[in-house]
């Protein structure tokens, strides 16, 4: 079984209310960040289950995002709605050129460095201005620069694994 068997990727979480008709605060992990209300339909998942819905419309607001969907019609209803994670199916991703990943797809990956010494998982992934880091979890907590044919060796979503040009001591 591969690590990209999963069918739901979640892209964000509703974390507030916005007016009274409705809308609802979105934190979206999608670059840019509005691009999550063009995933059509979003499965909300809530006290351990899963809705689908429809976004009727969004927009980014200052910083985050916002969004209104279908059914929702008033503060009391989005209340409803609050603390949901915001999933879509894998399939709604576009398909990647090769040596593109999804962050989704690198989260839980094993890594080693080529001398095969295990430097921890991949937690999550850091933005910087000049290239995206992976914070490795492991005996202690690692930020690797995700410098691909440099740094980064070998990115295996297969067997889960991701080998590194990296000094175990840093």
């Amino acid at each position: 079984m591969t690590r990209r068997s999963s069918e739901y990727v979640d892209v964000g979480r509703i974390n507030g209310l916005f007016g009274v008709k409705g809308w609802v605060k979105i934190y979206s992990h999608t670059q840019p960040r509005e691009n999550i209300v063009t995933y059509k339909p979003w499965l909300l998942r809530l006290n351990g289950e899963l809705k689908e819905v429809k976004v009727a419309e969004g927009k980014r607001h200052g910083k985050g995002v916002v969004a209104r969907l279908e059914g929702v019609e008033d503060r009391d209803a989005a209340q409803l709605l609050m603390g949901a994670e915001i999933a879509i199916r894998r399939e709604q991703f576009k398909a990647l050129q090769p040596d593109e990943y999804y962050w989704a797809d690198l989260v839980g990956l094993k890594v080693k460095n080529s001398e095969g010494v295990d430097l921890g998982v991949v937690d999550h992934l850091l933005e910087t201005g000049s290239n995206d880091v992976l914070v490795l979890k492991g005996d202690r907590e690692r930020l690797v620069p995700f410098i691909q044919g440099d740094v980064i060796e070998v990115i295996d979503l297969e067997t889960g694994e991701m080998v590194v040009d990296w000094d175990p001591e840093f």
